[in-house]
């Protein structure tokens, strides 16, 4: 009776250390050999899609995992964008979000919703958006352009670089907070922009500071404002839009993290500590003000307020500007 009693209690306590051994592995696989995806809605080669590699590679190897980076461009972001909202829920698939998450549901019927499809990780970088002018221009504030274009109704040119883009968002802000009337003109892109703001073709421009940069330091472009709540360290002279007067003109770039809706809050938790912790790096530091860009590092319930500010701030202006997608 004790022989089998003692083979009982010892086969038992093989069964268990056996189990725990299990789970421990399984614990073990569930950290280390799982892959995350991070998909970038937009085109390869730009600063999101080498921001997001490198820290991919950091937090790839601080934590053993396995991360891919899977660029999905098109519509303007939305075919990445919808991948991601209609995944498993399980922390093995992020986007990299930018403006375009808030304004393109707005602005066309789309199979997801940024505010409901989706939790928040982090916001990661900013890019601060800025007017600008050519510098040989008489226009020396922001002040100065502002009387001129209400001496003159129309005559001052805004350039924009796509309808509903974050820019061209941006400019009507600023016709609405300075109540002027400025002739809007419509570009491909931010390189035509800057061509034309250089070739004279047009008065002023809403730019990205890294898409401006290289002009600026050469002289060949004035810096009139920046549309951020406060200045940005690195731009110390150039005055926010609330400074000079007018408020609610708000418009910097930003890339952050999400996850599909009903990522539970730990996994969410536990990738908002990943990526502050390599955006800490003092090499990831170093790149990302390399690429023009500034660390954040804004995470969870924080961050999902952003994305909701974002939403009413832009959804106001592209209600009253009656914006509409191409």
């Amino acid at each position: 009776m004790n022989f089998a009693h003692h083979r009982f209690v010892g086969l038992a306590a093989v069964l268990v250390a056996l189990t725990l051994l299990s789970l421990s592995g399984q614990d073990a696989s569930a950290q280390t050999a799982r892959t995350i995806k991070i998909v970038i809605p937009f085109a390869p080669g730009g600063p999101t899609d080498i921001m997001a590699r490198m820290m991919a590679d950091e937090i790839g190897r601080a934590q053993g995992l396995t991360m891919v980076v899977e660029d999905r461009p098109g519509a303007s972001s939305v075919i990445g964008t919808e991948a991601v909202a209609h995944a498993a829920p399980d922390g093995s698939t992020l986007l990299i979000a930018a403006p375009s998450f808030v304004i393109n549901p707005q602005m066309k019927k789309l199979n997801y919703s940024p505010l409901t499809s989706f939790e928040p990780v982090c916001n990661l970088v900013s890019a601060p958006t800025i007017l600008v002018v050519n510098a040989v221009s008489p226009y020396r504030t922001l002040a100065d352009l502002i009387d001129a274009a209400r001496a003159k109704p129309g005559d001052v040119t805004l350039a924009t670089n796509g309808s509903g883009s974050s820019i061209h968002i941006a400019s009507e802000m600023l016709k609405r907070a300075a109540n002027v009337d400025v002739t809007l003109v419509p570009y491909s892109g931010t390189a035509p922009v800057i061509n034309a703001l250089i070739g004279g073709h047009v008065t002023s421009a809403f730019t990205d500071y890294l898409a401006a940069a290289e002009q600026v330091k050469a002289g060949k472009l004035r810096m009139l404002g920046v549309a951020s709540r406060a200045r940005v360290e690195t731009l110390p002279d150039v005055p926010t839009f609330a400074e000079a007067g007018y408020q609610g003109i708000e418009a910097d770039a930003w890339f952050g993290v999400v996850a599909p809706a009903q990522t539970p809050k730990e996994k969410l938790s536990q990738m908002a500590d990943w990526f502050t912790s390599a955006l800490r790096i003092p090499e990831v530091q170093a790149k990302v003000t390399s690429l023009g860009l500034f660390s954040v590092g804004m995470c969870g319930a924080e961050f999902g307020a952003f994305i909701r500010k974002q939403y009413d701030d832009y959804g106001r202006v592209i209600r009253d500007a009656n914006i509409r997608a191409d």
